[in-house]
């Protein structure tokens, strides 16, 4: 009896960062635009559900190993990880809003547009995130007061 079928590249991702219980946002940590996102999703998160970790870190390394290659560079901008699964592009955004409550939660709208379009804006504004808002040559340093909602 053999071990069944080999896995998929993201069911292999999964069984990796299967042992956090709560949703962990994965950002690119040298992002202006990134990083001023992460720091509004904090002070939106009153009930402190959210994990952070950059897509540069160690932890994203380990836990979802090859994720920024398998996007397209330019697009790795967000990655959430909630409840055994990845959301990436335009689902990581509504993903968060819904996790976020009311009135965030009326996010879940905008899954009546098609993945493709809103996946089209997601990436156009992934790729100019850098001209638009900057970037910083290391990662950001989070606040003493919520580096404990930060993975290493």
């Amino acid at each position: 009896m053999g071990a069944g079928p080999p896995k998929s590249k993201l069911e292999q991702v999964q069984v990796t960062v299967g042992a956090i219980d709560r949703p962990v946002v994965f950002f690119d940590g040298v992002c202006n635009f990134c990083n001023s996102s992460v720091n509004l999703l904090i002070a939106l998160d009153r009930k402190s559900r959210f994990l952070f970790a950059s897509l540069q870190s160690e932890t994203a390394k380990k836990l979802v190993p090859g994720i920024a290659a398998r996007l397209d560079g330019t697009e790795a901008s967000m990655v959430l990880y909630d409840s055994g699964k990845l959301k990436l592009k335009s689902d990581a955004i509504l993903g968060i809003g819904v996790l976020l409550g009311f009135p965030w939660s009326l996010a879940r709208i905008g899954y009546i547009f098609p993945r493709f379009l809103r996946n089209s804006i997601y990436g156009w504004i992934a790729r100019n995130r850098y001209k638009w808002f900057g970037k910083k040559e290391v990662c950001m340093i989070p606040d003493p007061k919520v580096k404990d909602r930060f993975l290493p």
